[in-house]
């Protein structure tokens, strides 16, 4: 898809209402995976691996360091269309163990003067049972692939681990890596959950039911100092890895902000990689990190993997440069390693601190 097509395409969806346009593209990528002429064809546009950006993680080829992040695909509806967009992976979800409708409408908000989202989403789902059908559909399949797991609403916290535990046992055999997610704003009483208590105690779980890659994905809003604190207890505890961050509730940012939900896409940049440097200096070499946040060109990603990612991840910006933008980091990725007189992604990767 080219950037004038999507240009286009992007006039009609913006005219929609946000979660109304989020489903009719959707629905666009579902059909495309009928038609594989129209795959092949996107893929040839967008996609972009070369040797110096590939990686092995986890076991598995990812041919380029560029994924799409969490809440687009909520239902592992869309994974086989994914490459078509450029995505060197994708990660899937927030699935909770029950169905739920999540928060009323509206909840999903464009701030187009700062090329920013805002959601109130609240884990809306189909559940894990619908996603382990959509997963069961991908036998022939191989493409890297991340679960992002969550409580359902009504779960109390005292119950939360109870989900988790569920969620493991649901998808111990199913995807690369599984992705904790106690950080989104949208659930009540969610980030309640980052405190140390509770990251021994879902890590300990975890690695009685599964040997897969267990990542935690955190919150901006922490100060540097706990949030290193919350990633080295969740490092020591069995994490393989960190993804930072979710989404922002600081509504300073903007005079257009709601005063709910999360705030991603541009406004939440700076904040996101203060937070990832911070974090980076710290466990770059200890463990797998995963920036996201605000990235938008190949030269922001590129700041992430020199604070020490392996990983990166796009999901607001996607909705306002579409697939483009993607294949501009990938190609652009290249050229500044090459630029650095680096031949491999890894020997940048962390570049800041070695």
């Amino acid at each position: 898809m080219s950037l004038f097509t999507y240009q286009t395409l992007k006039k009609f969806l913006f005219k929609l209402d946000p979660e109304t346009a989020h489903s009719v593209a959707g629905f666009g990528l579902k059909t495309a995976v009928h038609f594989p002429l129209i795959l092949r064809s996107m893929k040839n546009a967008n996609f972009v691996t070369e040797p110096i950006i590939t990686q092995k993680i986890f076991g598995r080829t990812f041919q380029n360091p560029v994924g799409l992040g969490a809440g687009f695909d909520k239902d592992g509806q869309y994974i086989t269309a994914m490459p078509t967009l450029g995505f060197g992976f994708t990660e899937i979800g927030t699935v909770t163990p029950k169905p739920q409708e999540g928060n009323p409408k509206p909840r999903l908000f464009r701030l187009i003067e700062d090329s920013s989202i805002q959601n109130a989403m609240g884990f809306n789902n189909r559940g894990k049972d619908f996603m382990l059908r959509e997963l069961n559909k991908l036998y022939f399949f191989d493409y890297p692939l991340g679960i992002n797991i969550g409580k359902n609403k009504l779960t109390s916290e005292e119950d939360a681990l109870n989900d988790y535990e569920t969620l493991f046992r649901t998808f111990k055999d199913y995807g690369d890596y599984i992705v904790i997610n106690i950080s989104s704003p949208n659930t009540p009483g969610l980030r309640d959950l980052q405190n140390e208590q509770f990251i021994n105690d879902i890590f300990t779980l975890a690695k009685t039911i599964t040997d897969q890659p267990i990542l935690l994905k955190i919150a901006p809003d922490m100060e540097a100092e706990d949030a290193i604190t919350l990633c080295k207890t969740a490092v020591n505890a069995g994490a393989a890895g960190i993804i930072a961050t979710n989404t922002t509730i600081d509504y300073s940012l903007t005079e257009h902000a709601k005063n709910f939900g999360g705030i991603s896409g541009a406004l939440l940049t700076k904040k996101s990689y203060e937070l990832f440097k911070a974090i980076g200096k710290e466990l770059y070499g200890e463990t797998l990190l995963i920036s996201v946040g605000g990235i938008d060109s190949a030269e922001e990603a590129y700041k992430r993997i020199k604070a020490g990612a392996s990983l990166v991840q796009v999901y607001s910006m996607l909705i306002y440069k579409g697939p483009a933008l993607i294949k501009e980091i990938n190609e652009g990725l290249v050229k500044l390693l090459q630029a650095d007189g680096y031949s491999h992604i890894s020997e940048a990767i962390g570049a800041d601190w070695k």
